[in-house]
Protein backbone atom coordinates (compact mmCIF):
# COMPACT_ATOMS: atom_id res chain seq x y z
CA UNK A 1 0.00 0.00 0.00
CA UNK A 2 0.99 3.60 -0.56
CA UNK A 3 0.83 5.72 2.59
CA UNK A 4 -0.44 9.28 2.18
CA UNK A 5 0.78 11.92 2.04
CA UNK A 6 3.46 10.82 -0.40
CA UNK A 7 5.17 14.21 0.02
CA UNK A 8 4.68 15.37 3.62
CA UNK A 9 5.07 19.01 4.55
CA UNK A 10 4.92 22.07 2.30
CA UNK A 11 4.06 20.48 -1.10
CA UNK A 12 0.88 22.10 -2.49
CA UNK A 13 -0.74 22.14 -5.95
CA UNK A 14 0.87 18.97 -7.36
CA UNK A 15 1.00 18.36 -11.10
CA UNK A 16 2.18 15.03 -12.50
CA UNK A 17 3.30 13.76 -15.90
CA UNK A 18 5.00 10.69 -17.34
CA UNK A 19 7.78 10.15 -19.85
CA UNK A 20 8.17 6.46 -20.56
CA UNK A 21 8.75 4.69 -17.24
CA UNK A 22 9.53 7.89 -15.33
CA UNK A 23 7.01 9.95 -13.41
CA UNK A 24 7.67 13.59 -12.54
CA UNK A 25 5.74 15.73 -10.10
CA UNK A 26 5.98 19.51 -9.57
CA UNK A 27 4.62 21.59 -6.68
CA UNK A 28 4.27 25.27 -5.76
CA UNK A 29 6.96 27.21 -3.88
CA UNK A 30 5.51 30.75 -3.47
CA UNK A 31 8.27 33.06 -2.10
CA UNK A 32 10.90 30.32 -1.69
CA UNK A 33 13.95 29.61 -3.87
CA UNK A 34 14.87 27.44 -5.63
CA UNK A 35 11.46 27.43 -7.26
CA UNK A 36 9.26 24.53 -8.44
CA UNK A 37 10.83 21.36 -7.03
CA UNK A 38 10.62 18.39 -9.34
CA UNK A 39 10.13 14.95 -7.78
CA UNK A 40 10.85 11.70 -9.60
CA UNK A 41 9.46 8.18 -9.21
CA UNK A 42 9.16 4.93 -11.13
CA UNK A 43 6.53 3.26 -8.96
CA UNK A 44 4.42 6.21 -7.65
CA UNK A 45 5.28 5.10 -4.12
CA UNK A 46 8.92 6.09 -3.68
CA UNK A 47 9.89 9.63 -4.63
CA UNK A 48 13.17 11.55 -4.83
CA UNK A 49 13.73 15.30 -4.94
CA UNK A 50 15.24 15.33 -8.43
CA UNK A 51 15.81 18.95 -9.42
CA UNK A 52 14.30 22.45 -9.43
CA UNK A 53 12.98 24.39 -12.39
CA UNK A 54 13.59 27.99 -11.27
CA UNK A 55 17.11 28.69 -10.04
CA UNK A 56 17.76 32.23 -11.27
CA UNK A 57 16.53 34.75 -8.70
CA UNK A 58 17.39 37.62 -11.04
CA UNK A 59 15.30 36.32 -13.93
CA UNK A 60 12.41 35.52 -11.57
CA UNK A 61 12.49 38.36 -9.06
CA UNK A 62 10.54 37.59 -5.87
CA UNK A 63 12.22 40.15 -3.64
CA UNK A 64 9.88 42.42 -1.68
CA UNK A 65 6.87 40.21 -2.41
CA UNK A 66 4.87 39.43 0.75
CA UNK A 67 4.51 35.88 2.00
CA UNK A 68 2.11 33.69 -0.02
CA UNK A 69 2.91 35.58 -3.21
CA UNK A 70 5.46 34.40 -5.77
CA UNK A 71 5.34 31.11 -7.67
CA UNK A 72 1.85 29.60 -7.86
CA UNK A 73 0.57 26.27 -9.19
CA UNK A 74 3.04 25.04 -11.80
CA UNK A 75 1.63 22.97 -14.66
CA UNK A 76 4.02 20.23 -15.80
CA UNK A 77 3.39 18.39 -19.08
CA UNK A 78 5.38 16.27 -21.50
CA UNK A 79 4.68 16.55 -25.22
CA UNK A 80 5.72 13.25 -26.75
CA UNK A 81 5.51 14.53 -30.35
CA UNK A 82 8.10 17.20 -29.56
CA UNK A 83 9.99 15.23 -26.90
CA UNK A 84 9.68 18.37 -24.81
CA UNK A 85 8.74 19.19 -21.23
CA UNK A 86 6.58 22.23 -20.61
CA UNK A 87 6.17 24.13 -17.36
CA UNK A 88 3.66 26.94 -16.96
CA UNK A 89 3.81 28.95 -13.77
CA UNK A 90 2.35 32.13 -12.38
CA UNK A 91 4.10 34.85 -10.40
CA UNK A 92 1.55 36.31 -8.01
CA UNK A 93 2.63 39.89 -7.43
CA UNK A 94 -0.24 41.27 -5.36
CA UNK A 95 -3.59 40.31 -3.87
CA UNK A 96 -4.44 43.84 -2.71
CA UNK A 97 -8.17 44.63 -2.80
CA UNK A 98 -8.59 41.11 -4.26
CA UNK A 99 -7.33 42.13 -7.69
CA UNK A 100 -4.84 39.22 -7.78
CA UNK A 101 -2.18 40.67 -10.07
CA UNK A 102 -0.41 37.67 -11.58
CA UNK A 103 1.84 37.13 -14.60
CA UNK A 104 1.79 33.70 -16.27
CA UNK A 105 4.80 32.28 -18.11
CA UNK A 106 5.70 29.22 -20.22
CA UNK A 107 9.11 27.53 -20.35
CA UNK A 108 10.35 24.33 -22.02
CA UNK A 109 13.25 21.86 -21.74
CA UNK A 110 14.43 18.68 -23.46
CA UNK A 111 15.70 17.36 -20.15
CA UNK A 112 13.66 17.78 -16.98
CA UNK A 113 16.90 18.90 -15.30
CA UNK A 114 17.21 21.75 -17.77
CA UNK A 115 18.40 24.00 -19.14
CA UNK A 116 14.99 25.65 -19.39
CA UNK A 117 14.12 28.15 -22.06
CA UNK A 118 13.63 31.86 -21.53
CA UNK A 119 10.16 32.53 -20.07
CA UNK A 120 7.39 33.32 -22.55
CA UNK A 121 4.80 35.69 -21.14
CA UNK A 122 1.23 34.41 -21.62
CA UNK A 123 -1.24 36.71 -19.86
CA UNK A 124 -2.23 38.17 -16.50
CA UNK A 125 -5.97 37.49 -16.42
CA UNK A 126 -5.87 34.91 -13.65
CA UNK A 127 -3.91 32.10 -12.05
CA UNK A 128 -3.38 28.31 -12.22
CA UNK A 129 -2.70 28.41 -15.96
CA UNK A 130 -2.03 25.11 -17.73
CA UNK A 131 -1.57 23.79 -21.26
CA UNK A 132 -3.20 21.19 -23.51
CA UNK A 133 -1.19 19.63 -26.34
CA UNK A 134 -3.96 18.58 -28.71
CA UNK A 135 -3.53 15.61 -31.04
CA UNK A 136 -3.88 17.89 -34.08
CA UNK A 137 -0.80 19.87 -33.07
CA UNK A 138 -2.65 22.83 -31.60
CA UNK A 139 -2.00 24.07 -28.09
CA UNK A 140 -4.36 25.75 -25.64
CA UNK A 141 -3.90 27.70 -22.42
CA UNK A 142 -6.59 27.24 -19.78
CA UNK A 143 -6.74 29.20 -16.53
CA UNK A 144 -8.96 30.74 -13.91
CA UNK A 145 -9.98 34.20 -15.08
CA UNK A 146 -10.15 36.27 -11.92
CA UNK A 147 -13.35 38.29 -11.54
CA UNK A 148 -12.91 41.84 -10.20
CA UNK A 149 -16.32 43.35 -11.03
CA UNK A 150 -19.07 43.93 -8.51
CA UNK A 151 -22.19 41.86 -8.97
CA UNK A 152 -20.42 38.91 -10.60
CA UNK A 153 -19.70 35.52 -9.06
CA UNK A 154 -16.24 35.36 -7.57
CA UNK A 155 -13.52 34.32 -7.76
CA UNK A 156 -14.29 33.87 -11.47
CA UNK A 157 -14.55 31.29 -14.24
CA UNK A 158 -12.36 29.04 -16.35
CA UNK A 159 -11.20 30.57 -19.62
CA UNK A 160 -9.41 29.19 -22.68
CA UNK A 161 -7.12 30.64 -25.34
CA UNK A 162 -5.22 29.06 -28.19
CA UNK A 163 -1.44 29.34 -27.96
CA UNK A 164 0.68 30.08 -31.03
CA UNK A 165 4.14 28.50 -30.45
CA UNK A 166 5.62 30.31 -33.44
CA UNK A 167 4.54 33.77 -32.30
CA UNK A 168 5.01 32.73 -28.66
CA UNK A 169 1.76 34.30 -27.53
CA UNK A 170 -1.90 33.49 -27.05
CA UNK A 171 -4.29 34.12 -29.93
CA UNK A 172 -6.75 36.89 -29.10
CA UNK A 173 -8.31 37.01 -25.64
CA UNK A 174 -9.27 34.05 -23.43
CA UNK A 175 -12.91 32.92 -23.67
CA UNK A 176 -15.11 31.67 -20.86
CA UNK A 177 -15.73 27.89 -21.07
CA UNK A 178 -16.65 26.54 -17.60
CA UNK A 179 -18.12 27.59 -14.25
CA UNK A 180 -17.69 24.31 -12.39
CA UNK A 181 -19.16 20.90 -11.83
CA UNK A 182 -20.58 21.64 -8.37
CA UNK A 183 -22.05 24.62 -6.51
CA UNK A 184 -19.15 24.80 -4.05
CA UNK A 185 -17.78 27.88 -5.84
CA UNK A 186 -14.18 29.09 -5.79
CA UNK A 187 -13.28 27.22 -8.98
CA UNK A 188 -9.56 27.08 -9.84
CA UNK A 189 -6.70 24.77 -10.90
CA UNK A 190 -7.96 23.77 -14.37
CA UNK A 191 -6.25 21.04 -16.40
CA UNK A 192 -7.35 20.04 -19.90
CA UNK A 193 -6.67 16.56 -21.30
CA UNK A 194 -8.01 14.58 -24.25
CA UNK A 195 -9.12 10.95 -24.27
CA UNK A 196 -11.24 8.89 -26.68
CA UNK A 197 -12.52 11.95 -28.52
CA UNK A 198 -13.50 13.87 -25.36
CA UNK A 199 -11.84 16.94 -23.92
CA UNK A 200 -11.80 16.60 -20.14
CA UNK A 201 -11.54 19.55 -17.80
CA UNK A 202 -10.38 18.84 -14.27
CA UNK A 203 -10.71 21.62 -11.69
CA UNK A 204 -10.55 22.31 -7.99
CA UNK A 205 -13.67 23.74 -6.38
CA UNK A 206 -14.78 24.84 -2.92
CA UNK A 207 -11.66 26.88 -2.10
CA UNK A 208 -8.30 25.47 -1.07
CA UNK A 209 -9.59 24.84 2.45
CA UNK A 210 -11.94 22.41 4.17
CA UNK A 211 -14.51 22.31 1.34
CA UNK A 212 -11.90 21.61 -1.33
CA UNK A 213 -12.48 18.98 -4.02
CA UNK A 214 -11.58 17.71 -7.49
CA UNK A 215 -14.25 17.85 -10.21
CA UNK A 216 -14.44 16.97 -13.90
CA UNK A 217 -16.39 17.89 -16.98
CA UNK A 218 -16.10 16.92 -20.65
CA UNK A 219 -16.93 18.07 -24.14
CA UNK A 220 -16.51 16.94 -27.75
CA UNK A 221 -15.27 20.46 -28.59
CA UNK A 222 -12.36 22.10 -26.80
CA UNK A 223 -14.39 25.32 -26.60
CA UNK A 224 -17.32 23.54 -24.98
CA UNK A 225 -19.99 23.34 -23.86
CA UNK A 226 -18.74 21.10 -21.06
CA UNK A 227 -20.94 18.67 -19.14
CA UNK A 228 -20.09 17.90 -15.54
CA UNK A 229 -19.56 14.40 -14.20
CA UNK A 230 -22.88 13.44 -12.56
CA UNK A 231 -20.89 12.03 -9.63
CA UNK A 232 -18.92 15.23 -8.94
CA UNK A 233 -16.85 15.72 -6.87
CA UNK A 234 -14.59 12.81 -7.77
CA UNK A 235 -12.10 13.32 -4.90
CA UNK A 236 -12.70 15.31 -1.71
CA UNK A 237 -12.62 15.33 2.09
CA UNK A 238 -16.30 16.34 2.24
CA UNK A 239 -18.56 14.15 0.08
CA UNK A 240 -21.80 15.95 0.97
CA UNK A 241 -23.20 18.61 -1.37
CA UNK A 242 -23.00 22.30 -0.52
CA UNK A 243 -23.91 25.61 -2.09
CA UNK A 244 -21.14 28.16 -1.55
CA UNK A 245 -21.05 30.19 -4.76
CA UNK A 246 -21.82 33.31 -2.74
CA UNK A 247 -18.82 32.89 -0.40
CA UNK A 248 -15.39 33.24 -1.95
CA UNK A 249 -13.48 32.79 1.30
CA UNK A 250 -11.24 29.81 0.63
CA UNK A 251 -10.78 28.31 4.12
CA UNK A 252 -14.35 27.39 5.23
CA UNK A 253 -13.48 25.54 8.48
CA UNK A 254 -17.17 24.65 9.00
CA UNK A 255 -16.64 21.86 6.45
CA UNK A 256 -14.04 20.04 8.52
CA UNK A 257 -14.95 16.35 8.32
CA UNK A 258 -13.92 14.41 11.46
CA UNK A 259 -14.30 11.14 9.53
CA UNK A 260 -11.76 12.11 6.86
CA UNK A 261 -8.13 11.08 7.45
CA UNK A 262 -6.96 13.76 5.03
CA UNK A 263 -8.46 17.26 4.93
CA UNK A 264 -8.60 19.97 2.23
CA UNK A 265 -8.31 17.37 -0.55
CA UNK A 266 -8.44 18.96 -3.99
CA UNK A 267 -6.36 20.55 -6.78
CA UNK A 268 -5.71 17.33 -8.68
CA UNK A 269 -3.73 16.11 -11.66
CA UNK A 270 -3.88 12.59 -13.09
CA UNK A 271 -1.55 10.32 -15.02
CA UNK A 272 -2.32 7.22 -17.12
CA UNK A 273 0.12 4.35 -16.74
CA UNK A 274 1.33 2.18 -19.66
CA UNK A 275 -0.48 -0.81 -18.10
CA UNK A 276 -3.86 0.97 -18.21
CA UNK A 277 -3.97 2.04 -14.56
CA UNK A 278 -4.63 5.66 -13.61
CA UNK A 279 -3.55 7.60 -10.53
CA UNK A 280 -4.35 11.12 -9.37
CA UNK A 281 -2.20 13.36 -7.18
CA UNK A 282 -3.83 16.11 -5.14
CA UNK A 283 -3.11 18.41 -2.26
CA UNK A 284 -4.27 17.59 1.27
CA UNK A 285 -3.67 18.74 4.83
CA UNK A 286 -3.54 17.23 8.32
CA UNK A 287 -4.69 19.74 10.93
CA UNK A 288 -4.31 19.78 14.66
CA UNK A 289 -7.75 19.11 16.15
CA UNK A 290 -9.70 20.92 17.55
CA UNK A 291 -7.63 23.97 16.56
CA UNK A 292 -7.92 23.12 12.82
CA UNK A 293 -4.45 24.48 12.18
CA UNK A 294 -2.19 22.88 9.57
CA UNK A 295 1.40 23.49 10.67
CA UNK A 296 2.79 21.30 7.88
CA UNK A 297 0.86 23.26 5.28
CA UNK A 298 -0.74 21.67 2.26
CA UNK A 299 0.83 18.33 1.36
CA UNK A 300 0.72 15.97 -1.65
CA UNK A 301 -1.31 12.75 -1.68
CA UNK A 302 -2.19 10.19 -4.36
CA UNK A 303 -5.32 8.16 -5.15
CA UNK A 304 -5.90 5.12 -7.35
CA UNK A 305 -8.47 5.93 -10.04
CA UNK A 306 -10.25 4.10 -12.84
CA UNK A 307 -12.06 5.06 -16.03
CA UNK A 308 -15.67 3.88 -16.15
CA UNK A 309 -17.28 2.27 -19.17
CA UNK A 310 -19.12 5.49 -19.92
CA UNK A 311 -15.89 7.50 -19.84
CA UNK A 312 -15.66 9.16 -16.43
CA UNK A 313 -12.70 9.16 -14.07
CA UNK A 314 -13.57 7.92 -10.58
CA UNK A 315 -11.79 6.63 -7.49
CA UNK A 316 -11.08 2.93 -7.81
CA UNK A 317 -12.97 2.10 -4.60
CA UNK A 318 -16.16 3.62 -6.00
CA UNK A 319 -16.33 6.53 -3.56
CA UNK A 320 -14.95 10.04 -3.53
CA UNK A 321 -13.44 10.34 -0.03
CA UNK A 322 -9.65 10.62 -0.26
CA UNK A 323 -7.88 7.66 1.33
CA UNK A 324 -4.87 7.60 3.57
CA UNK A 325 -3.77 4.20 2.25
CA UNK A 326 -3.92 3.47 -1.46
CA UNK A 327 -3.24 0.27 -3.46
CA UNK A 328 0.09 0.33 -5.26
CA UNK A 329 0.22 0.22 -9.06
CA UNK A 330 1.29 -2.92 -10.86
CA UNK A 331 4.83 -1.65 -11.32
CA UNK A 332 8.18 -2.95 -10.05
CA UNK A 333 9.03 -1.29 -6.75
CA UNK A 334 11.89 1.16 -7.18
CA UNK A 335 13.53 2.73 -4.14
CA UNK A 336 14.72 6.31 -4.38
CA UNK A 337 17.34 8.27 -2.43
CA UNK A 338 15.82 10.32 0.37
CA UNK A 339 16.88 13.57 1.95
CA UNK A 340 19.49 12.72 4.62
CA UNK A 341 18.73 13.25 8.30
CA UNK A 342 22.31 14.40 8.90
CA UNK A 343 24.20 16.81 6.67
CA UNK A 344 27.84 17.43 7.57
CA UNK A 345 28.33 19.86 4.67
CA UNK A 346 31.23 17.79 3.32
CA UNK A 347 29.94 17.86 -0.26
CA UNK A 348 31.21 20.55 -2.67
CA UNK A 349 27.67 21.71 -3.39
CA UNK A 350 24.83 22.65 -1.08
CA UNK A 351 22.11 19.99 -0.85
CA UNK A 352 19.12 20.61 -3.12
CA UNK A 353 16.73 20.24 -0.18
CA UNK A 354 17.62 23.67 1.23
CA UNK A 355 15.50 26.74 0.52
CA UNK A 356 15.64 30.45 1.23
CA UNK A 357 12.97 33.15 1.08
CA UNK A 358 13.10 35.25 -2.12
CA UNK A 359 16.79 34.52 -2.89
CA UNK A 360 18.78 31.51 -3.94
CA UNK A 361 20.56 29.96 -0.93
CA UNK A 362 23.92 30.12 -2.71
CA UNK A 363 23.80 33.93 -2.61
CA UNK A 364 24.61 33.81 1.13
CA UNK A 365 25.44 30.16 1.99
CA UNK A 366 28.88 28.81 1.05
CA UNK A 367 30.13 25.23 1.56
CA UNK A 368 33.45 25.73 -0.25
CA UNK A 369 35.16 28.50 1.70
CA UNK A 370 35.59 26.22 4.75
CA UNK A 371 35.22 22.55 3.78
CA UNK A 372 33.01 20.61 6.17
CA UNK A 373 31.00 23.68 7.14
CA UNK A 374 28.36 25.91 5.64
CA UNK A 375 29.17 29.59 6.08
CA UNK A 376 26.17 31.92 6.23
CA UNK A 377 26.75 35.58 5.47
CA UNK A 378 24.46 37.77 7.51
CA UNK A 379 22.06 40.11 5.76
CA UNK A 380 18.85 41.90 6.70
CA UNK A 381 16.55 41.14 9.61
CA UNK A 382 14.45 38.00 9.48
CA UNK A 383 11.36 40.17 9.06
CA UNK A 384 12.63 41.61 5.78
CA UNK A 385 11.01 40.93 2.41
CA UNK A 386 14.25 41.56 0.59
CA UNK A 387 17.56 39.82 1.41
CA UNK A 388 17.40 37.42 4.35
CA UNK A 389 19.88 34.68 5.27
CA UNK A 390 17.69 31.73 6.25
CA UNK A 391 18.81 28.30 5.05
CA UNK A 392 15.79 26.09 5.68
CA UNK A 393 14.28 22.66 5.18
CA UNK A 394 10.61 21.76 4.95
CA UNK A 395 9.08 20.50 8.17
CA UNK A 396 7.74 16.99 7.44
CA UNK A 397 6.35 16.11 10.87
CA UNK A 398 5.45 17.75 14.16
CA UNK A 399 7.47 15.28 16.22
CA UNK A 400 11.22 15.51 15.92
CA UNK A 401 14.50 17.14 16.78
CA UNK A 402 16.79 19.61 15.02
CA UNK A 403 20.44 20.07 16.07
CA UNK A 404 23.36 22.11 14.77
CA UNK A 405 26.85 23.09 15.87
CA UNK A 406 27.65 26.76 15.32
CA UNK A 407 30.80 28.88 15.43
CA UNK A 408 29.96 32.56 15.56
CA UNK A 409 31.62 35.59 17.13
CA UNK A 410 29.24 38.54 17.23
CA UNK A 411 30.96 41.90 17.57
CA UNK A 412 27.99 44.23 17.89
CA UNK A 413 24.35 43.74 18.83
CA UNK A 414 23.35 43.85 15.14
CA UNK A 415 25.14 40.52 14.61
CA UNK A 416 23.13 37.38 15.36
CA UNK A 417 22.94 33.77 14.19
CA UNK A 418 21.29 30.56 15.22
CA UNK A 419 18.41 28.14 14.76
CA UNK A 420 14.96 29.13 13.52
CA UNK A 421 11.49 27.67 13.08
CA UNK A 422 9.92 29.88 10.40
CA UNK A 423 6.49 30.15 8.86
CA UNK A 424 6.94 33.57 7.29
CA UNK A 425 8.63 36.90 7.93
CA UNK A 426 5.93 37.82 10.47
CA UNK A 427 5.81 34.47 12.28
CA UNK A 428 8.89 32.67 13.57
CA UNK A 429 10.79 31.71 16.71
CA UNK A 430 14.58 31.98 16.81
CA UNK A 431 17.30 30.80 19.21
CA UNK A 432 20.13 33.21 18.48
CA UNK A 433 23.61 34.06 19.59
CA UNK A 434 24.35 37.77 19.56
CA UNK A 435 26.42 40.41 21.36
CA UNK A 436 24.76 41.67 24.54
CA UNK A 437 25.78 45.17 25.54
CA UNK A 438 24.05 44.61 28.89
CA UNK A 439 26.15 41.53 29.68
CA UNK A 440 29.16 42.85 27.75
CA UNK A 441 29.66 39.44 26.19
CA UNK A 442 28.20 37.08 23.61
CA UNK A 443 24.85 35.73 24.72
CA UNK A 444 22.07 33.36 23.75
CA UNK A 445 18.42 34.36 23.82
CA UNK A 446 15.10 33.54 22.18
CA UNK A 447 13.17 35.92 19.94
CA UNK A 448 9.62 35.34 18.72
CA UNK A 449 7.60 37.13 16.09
CA UNK A 450 3.88 36.37 16.27
CA UNK A 451 1.70 37.99 13.62
CA UNK A 452 4.14 40.88 13.41
CA UNK A 453 4.51 41.44 17.16
CA UNK A 454 8.11 40.95 18.30
CA UNK A 455 9.07 39.54 21.71
CA UNK A 456 12.80 39.64 22.43
CA UNK A 457 12.41 37.60 25.64
CA UNK A 458 15.30 39.24 27.47
CA UNK A 459 14.56 37.04 30.47
CA UNK A 460 15.93 34.09 28.47
CA UNK A 461 19.28 35.84 27.95
CA UNK A 462 22.35 33.93 29.10
CA UNK A 463 26.02 34.83 28.63
CA UNK A 464 28.08 32.26 26.72
CA UNK A 465 31.76 31.75 26.08
CA UNK A 466 33.27 32.58 22.73
CA UNK A 467 33.50 28.98 21.54
CA UNK A 468 31.39 26.57 19.46
CA UNK A 469 27.89 25.98 20.73
CA UNK A 470 25.29 23.33 19.96
CA UNK A 471 21.74 24.51 19.39
CA UNK A 472 18.71 22.23 19.47
CA UNK A 473 15.00 22.50 18.71
CA UNK A 474 12.59 19.91 20.11
CA UNK A 475 9.12 19.33 18.66
CA UNK A 476 6.46 17.26 20.42
CA UNK A 477 3.16 17.76 18.66
CA UNK A 478 1.73 21.04 19.88
CA UNK A 479 4.87 21.91 21.84
CA UNK A 480 8.28 23.17 20.74
CA UNK A 481 11.24 24.44 22.75
CA UNK A 482 14.96 25.16 22.49
CA UNK A 483 18.07 23.84 24.22
CA UNK A 484 21.80 24.54 23.99
CA UNK A 485 25.05 22.86 24.94
CA UNK A 486 28.84 23.20 24.76
CA UNK A 487 29.53 19.47 24.35
CA UNK A 488 26.43 17.96 22.64
CA UNK A 489 25.79 15.89 25.76
CA UNK A 490 24.61 18.14 28.58
CA UNK A 491 21.84 20.36 27.23
CA UNK A 492 20.13 23.24 29.00
CA UNK A 493 16.66 24.46 28.14
CA UNK A 494 16.33 28.09 27.14
CA UNK A 495 13.13 30.05 26.72
CA UNK A 496 9.49 29.00 27.09
CA UNK A 497 7.52 26.22 25.43
CA UNK A 498 5.86 27.53 22.27
CA UNK A 499 2.58 26.55 20.62
CA UNK A 500 3.40 24.69 17.39
CA UNK A 501 -0.16 25.00 16.06
CA UNK A 502 0.24 28.75 15.59
CA UNK A 503 2.66 28.25 12.71
CA UNK A 504 -0.09 27.61 10.19
CA UNK A 505 -2.27 29.16 7.48
CA UNK A 506 -5.14 29.31 9.90
CA UNK A 507 -3.34 31.34 12.59
CA UNK A 508 -0.91 33.53 10.65
CA UNK A 509 -2.49 36.77 9.46
CA UNK A 510 0.14 37.92 6.96
CA UNK A 511 0.64 34.78 4.91
CA UNK A 512 -1.08 31.60 3.82
CA UNK A 513 -0.77 28.63 1.46
CA UNK A 514 2.80 27.69 2.46
CA UNK A 515 4.11 25.61 5.38
CA UNK A 516 6.52 25.67 8.30
CA UNK A 517 10.27 25.49 7.70
CA UNK A 518 13.19 24.89 10.05
CA UNK A 519 16.78 25.91 9.52
CA UNK A 520 19.87 28.02 10.09
CA UNK A 521 20.02 31.79 10.04
CA UNK A 522 22.47 34.67 10.25
CA UNK A 523 21.90 38.42 10.31
CA UNK A 524 24.20 41.43 10.05
CA UNK A 525 22.10 44.57 10.20
CA UNK A 526 25.21 46.76 10.00
CA UNK A 527 27.29 45.80 6.94
CA UNK A 528 25.68 42.58 5.63
CA UNK A 529 28.98 40.67 5.75
CA UNK A 530 29.51 39.12 9.21
CA UNK A 531 29.37 35.31 8.98
CA UNK A 532 28.48 32.24 11.01
CA UNK A 533 29.86 28.75 10.39
CA UNK A 534 27.71 25.65 10.94
CA UNK A 535 29.42 22.25 11.22
CA UNK A 536 26.32 20.13 10.58
CA UNK A 537 22.55 20.20 10.38
CA UNK A 538 20.58 17.25 11.74
CA UNK A 539 16.83 16.91 11.33
CA UNK A 540 15.26 13.79 12.86
CA UNK A 541 11.54 13.62 12.12
CA UNK A 542 9.22 10.98 13.54
CA UNK A 543 6.73 10.84 10.66
CA UNK A 544 5.26 7.63 12.04
CA UNK A 545 3.35 9.59 14.67
CA UNK A 546 0.01 11.12 13.77
CA UNK A 547 -0.46 14.87 13.99
CA UNK A 548 -2.72 14.63 17.04
CA UNK A 549 -0.94 11.88 18.97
Amino acid sequence: MIQNPILPGFHPDPCICRKGEDFFLAVSTFEWFPGIPMYHSRDLKNWELYTHVLTDDQLVDLRKLPSAKGIWAPCLTYCEEEDLFYVIYGVMNSMNARYFDVDNFLITARDIRGPWSEPVYLHSSGFDASILHDDDGKKYIVSLEWETREGYEKPGFISLAEYDPEAKEIVGYPKKIWCGGTDRGCIEAPHLTKRDGFYYIMCAEGGTGYNHCVTMGRSKDVWGPYTGDPKNPIVTSVPKNSYERHDYDHLKPKYFNPDAPLQKCGHGSYVDLPNGETYLVHLCARPFVPELRCTLGRETAIQKMQWTEDGWLRMADGGCLAREQVPEPDLPECSMPGIPDFDDFDEPELGNWYYAPRNMPETFADVKVRPGYVRLRGQESRTSLNRVSILARKLTGVYGRVTTKMEFTPEIYQHSAGLILYYDNMNYVNLRKYYSETLKSPALSVTQLENGVKREMVDTRVAVEDRPVYLRLMMEGRKLWFLWSYDNEEYREIGPVFDMTKYSDEYCKFGEFTGTMVGLTCADHMKHRHCADFDFFEYLSDTGKGINE
